[in-house]
Parts: structure tokens; sequence; C-alpha cells
């Protein structure tokens, strides 16, 4: 009898081997002056990219890498000190002061753009573009995505107004298509393109997958440790063989996890995440919560930051352009913008399929668009759906607005209210 191989580690070691290799490449773009696209996590549009073999950087990953290894804050100094209010996005503030420094990142150089692409689907990312093109007189193309129609995510989601929004978007796809032409000099390739969206289809089975996997009791993984890198990864190497295989991978180990009656920690409580983390103090938000045994086993970060991999997504590749319109477009309305703006619903879904306990809502001040109504969400929750929820603030990057003290002492009460109800239910 064969005994299966556990994979446990792999997913530790891959990620930091991909990692290394991403910030490699940046260097390697960098000293050659081979020309780069800088992207968002929103609608990166890494998969067209990729038919002409563009290097892309991600300056959401850069910036809150910053954060993870301590040094946020000499960038976010040195873009105040250049005129930059202390309260815009805490990830602008942070890649500016990042190219006020030369590029030097403490995980390396990163190169200059030669391209920027952005999405309206978040409100920062055209005047973020335009810095960068201040800067370096780079061409920058925003894709407008057409919102969605009537009183709910997604609806007109089909019949003419869809096709209206998808031959709007495929025209636009077409003038990237002709800007990256004459950018890198090289004919597009339609089965390029068709590679990297099979690769794509992949990655997001996987990524479902690995998620779903997290409903497991105990749960397998932390959306917090651990799903700060499967959205890495998820973006950086989008459409390649090897971020499919990592999701493979990760799907294989959680297997193993599950199979070996391995969890996170000692789980008592199971918790949701509405918003982002602090990654200023990465560690110690999750220590906050796990030294009472709570668990995040799933976060909206992770959704409409983690590839914007919608319910069903799947590329149609006989129709490749046409399909990456419409998938954009569903994507945008259910993949980035649903668990955003339409929180309470997809909130209240996840709190039943992942046997939730509590939400903790974590706004983020320099971030508008993530932390707008959180309060009011939670207070609907609660009245509607009896889900209890938690409301803390402070930062992305900026580890200024990090307290240590006020924090533990709201996330300790609220544990205790976990418990408090537990008990009168009897369990």
């Amino acid at each position: 009898m064969t005994t299966k191989t556990p994979t446990i580690g792999s997913i530790r070691n891959e990620s930091r081997r991909l990692l290394e290799q991403w910030w490699r490449e940046m260097a390697a773009a960098d000293h050659a002056g081979r020309p780069t696209a800088y992207v968002f996590v929103m609608g990166s549009l890494g998969e067209l990219l990729r038919a002409f073999d563009l290097p892309v950087n991600c300056p959401e990953i850069t910036s809150l890498q910053t954060a993870v290894r301590g040094a946020s804050l000499q960038y976010l100094q040195a873009a105040e000190d250049s005129g930059y209010s202390p309260d815009i996005c805490g990830y602008v503030k942070a890649d500016v002061g990042l190219h006020l420094k030369d590029r030097q990142h403490p995980n390396g150089r990163i190169p200059k753009p030669a391209l920027v692409i952005a999405t309206n689907m978040c409100n920062t990312y055209v005047t973020w573009a335009e810095i960068w093109e201040q800067m370096y007189g780079c061409p920058v193309f925003v894709l407008d995505l057409p919102a969605w129609r009537g009183t709910r995510a997604g609806a007109g989601a089909d019949g003419e107004a869809l096709r209206n929004d998808r031959r709007y978007v495929e025209a636009q796809l077409r003038d990237l298509i002709a800007l990256c032409e004459d950018l890198t000099g090289t004919a597009f390739d339609i089965d390029r393109l068709r590679e990297a969206m099979a690769q794509v289809n992949r990655m997001a089975a996987s990524y479902h997958a690995v998620l779903a996997l997290n409903q497991h009791r105990p749960a397998p993984f932390s959306a917090i440790r651990e799903g700060i890198t499967f959205q890495g990864i998820s973006n950086l190497y989008r459409g390649s063989p090897e971020g499919t295989r990592f999701f493979e991978l990760a799907r294989e180990e959680i297997q193993d996890r599950i199979r070996l009656g391995m969890g996170t920690l000692e789980e008592k409580y199971r918790l949701l995440l509405a918003g982002t983390t602090c990654y200023a103090a990465l560690k110690r938000f999750a220590e906050m919560f796990e030294q009472w045994g709570g668990v995040f086993v799933h976060s909206t970060y992770m959704v409409f930051a983690g590839g914007g991999f919608a319910p069903g997504f799947a590329y149609d590749l006989a129709r490749p352009i046409e399909s990456l319109a419409e998938t954009l477009l569903l994507s945008a309305w259910r993949g980035w913008s649903m668990p955003m703006f339409y929180a309470q619903d997809w909130l209240a879904e996840t709190v039943r399929e992942w046997s939730v306990d509590g939400i903790c809502f974590h706004g983020v001040k320099s971030c508008r668009t993530t932390s707008t109504g959180l309060p009011d969400v939670r207070e609907w929750l609660r009245t509607r759906c009896d889900i209890p929820g938690l409301f803390i603030q402070s930062d992305l990057v900026d580890p200024r607005l990090w307290s240590d003290a006020q924090l533990k002492n709201r996330i300790d009460a609220f544990i205790e209210s976990l418990a408090g109800r537990r008990a009168t239910a009897g369990r």
C-alpha cells in the first residue's frame, strides 16, 4: 500500500522562492533598462501583458512590503516632506517615498515604469498613475469599466447592457494592445494571450478551492498570515505556469493539513475580516486575536485584491479578447465591488458558509474606499442578522496610526463578548 507523502511546507517554501524570483526579475529589468508595466491588483491585465513579455510591478504590493519589513515610515516621511498630505492613501505615500529614494526598496531596486495601466475600480488609481506620469513621462492607460445597473451588484449582467459594455471595454483593450506593440516592438500574438488566460482559469479554480477548504473546522490556514501570500502570488504570477502550480501545491498542502488534523492553532472562534489588515503590525494584529483562539477564516481583501476571481470565473478561450472584456466587467461587478460596496450581503453569506462567530471591521484611516460605511454595515448585520462585529481603526502601512494598547482593549472585550454569547447559547 502506497502512503501519500504530505506536502507540508510547500506553501512557505514555494512562496518564498517565487517572491525572491520576482524581486530578481525587477532588479534585472532595472539594470537592463527593460520596459516594465506598473499595474494595480484590481484589473492588472497581467495575462495580456504576458503576451508581450512585459515584466509587471504592483505598487500596492511593494508598498505593503515596506511595512511588513518595518521600513515604511521612512518612505512616508519622505513623501510628506515633499508636500504630500498625511491623510492621503498610505500606499501612495510609501510608493512616492520609494521613488524619491531612487527606487531603493528593502527587497531590491524597482525599475522605472515604461507603461502604467489603471482602472476606475479605485478612486486613487488614476491620481496615483499621474504621479508616475509626471516623474517619468510614461504613458498612462486608464481602463474604464462601467459600473453595474440596478440596486444590487451584477444587476444587468446579461442581455443588451452586458453586450454594449463588453464592446466598449473590448475597444479599449484593442487600443491597449496597439500601445503595447508600439512600446515593445512586438506584434500581438493571440495564441500567447490564450495560453496566459488558460493559466488564469486554472489558477482561479485552485484559488477558489483553497478558500473553500477554510470552511473546515479547524481552519487549516489563516486568512491574514497566509492570505497575504496568496494575494501576492495571484497578482505577481497571474497567467504564468508557476503561479498556477503554486495554487495547485497550496491546495494539496491544505488538503494534507485537513487529512492530518492540522489547524492553524487551537481554534475557539472563527472570524471574518472586513477591510484590510495593518501591514505595519501584521504579526501583532494576528496575535491579538490568536491569543484567544481566534482564527481569521476569510476576508473581503482576499476577494477584491486576490485577482477578481468572481464565482464561476472562467475565460472563453475561443474568443479571448471578447471574453477578457466580459470577464473584466463581471469581475468588476461581482469580484471586486461586491465585498466593498455590497459588503453586507457578501459578509452575511460568508458567515453562514464559513461558520463564522464574529466579524472584525478594520477601518483604514488613509483609505476611504475600503473603510467608508463599515460601522453602518456592522450595525446592519447586528440588527438584521444578529451577527456580532468589532470596529477598529489603524492604517495599511503607517505605524504611527497603530495603538497597541487601545486596540488590544477593544479586541479583548470583543472576544469576551463572543464567549458570553456562546455561554448563553449553551455551546
